[in-house]
C-alpha cells in the first residue's frame, strides 16, 4: 500500500464499497453521468466479461504487472478477491483530488478500509441489497460467472457485511429501488455530509 501524498487537496474521494450483487458498478455508471464526478477505474487481473472495455469499467492487467506495480508503489490500496487482484491506480486519484474535482471509487470492503486510513476525510458509503435473496438473483441474472462462484461470492458477501460492521462507513444505502439510490447518493455527495 502506498502513502499519500503531501500535495494540496481541494477535492473529495467518495467511497462505495459493498458486496457482490449490491449494485455497486450500475450505481457508479449513473453517478459518473454528472460531469463534476470524476470515477477513479481500478486495476484488475481477472478476465473481461463481455461488454467491458479495458480503461472503461477496469485496467485489465495480468497478474505478474500487477505485481510490479505494487512493488512500484503504484496503488493507493490493492487486494485480493476470489483470486483475483484488485487495485485503485494512486496517480489519477492523486491528480484529480489535487484539481477539486470529486473522485467516486467503487471497491470492495477490504479497499475501503486501506482507503479510510489514507483518507479519513472522504466519504464512505455502504451500498447494500435488502436481502441475501436480491443478491442471489442479481448475479444470477448477471449470468457472467459458474453457478459454484455465485455461490462463492455470496458466502464472501456475508463476511464482507460482518466487516464492513466494524469498520466506520459514514452512511449505509439498501439498494432496493435503482433511482432512488442514485438520487439519494447524489443528495449525500452534494449535501457534503461526512458523517451519518
Amino acid at each position: 500500500m502506498s502513502e499519500r501524498s503531501e500535495g494540496p487537496q481541494t477535492g473529495k474521494i467518495v467511497v462505495v464499497s459493498g458486496p457482490s450483487g449490491s449494485g455497486k458498478t450500475t450505481v457508479c455508471d449513473r453517478l459518473r453521468s454528472d460531469p463534476h464526478i470524476t470515477l477513479s477505474i481500478s486495476a484488475t487481473t481477472r478476465n473481461k466479461r463481455p461488454g467491458e472495455q479495458d480503461g472503461v469499467q477496469y485496467h485489465f492487467v495480468g497478474r505478474d504487472e500487477f505485481l510490479h506495480r505494487v512493488r512500484d508503489g503504484r496503488f493507493a490500496e490493492y487486494a485480493e478477491y476470489n483470486g483475483n487482484l484488485y487495485g485503485t491506480p494512486r496517480q489519477p486519484l492523486q491528480k484529480a483530488l489535487e484539481e477539486g474535482r470529486t473522485v467516486l471509487v467503487e471497491i470492495d470492503v477490504q479497499g475501503a478500509a486501506q482507503l479510510r486510513k489514507l483518507y479519513p476525510e472522504g466519504m464512505f458509503i455502504f451500498l447494500d441489497v435488502p436481502n441475501r435473496e436480491t443478491a442471489a438473483t442479481r448475479l444470477e441474472r448477471r449470468n457472467t460467472e459458474a453457478p459454484e462462484n455465485r455461490y462463492r461470492r455470496l458466502e464472501t458477501a456475508e463476511r464482507e457485511r460482518g466487516t464492513a460492521s466494524t469498520m466506520h462507513f459514514d452512511h449505509q444505502v439498501i439498494n432496493d429501488d435503482l433511482d432512488e439510490t442514485v438520487a439519494k447518493i447524489r443528495h449525500l455527495i452534494a449535501g457534503g455530509e461526512t458523517a451519518g
